[in-house]
């Protein structure tokens, strides 16, 4: 099965993910900044790096589906 990542409304821009796996995650250029998940992201080759995003995110704002 493929894995899913988003990232849900209670992302408060912190930009942790970002900072930690910044081949799936960036900032979205918007008046909200927040956090969106790039397209065409190897979510595979950074599995690591997103899980350790997703434990790092304050708000718990990164959901996975494995």
């Amino acid at each position: 099965m493929l894995m899913k990542v988003s990232v849900n409304d209670q992302c408060i821009g912190c930009y942790m993910c970002a900072s930690i796996a910044d081949e799936v995650f960036e900032m979205e250029d918007s008046k909200t900044v927040r956090s969106v998940v790039k397209k065409n992201a190897d979510f595979g080759k950074n599995k690591e790096k997103i899980k350790e995003a997703k434990l790092s995110c304050p708000v718990g704002a990164i959901e996975i589906e494995e």
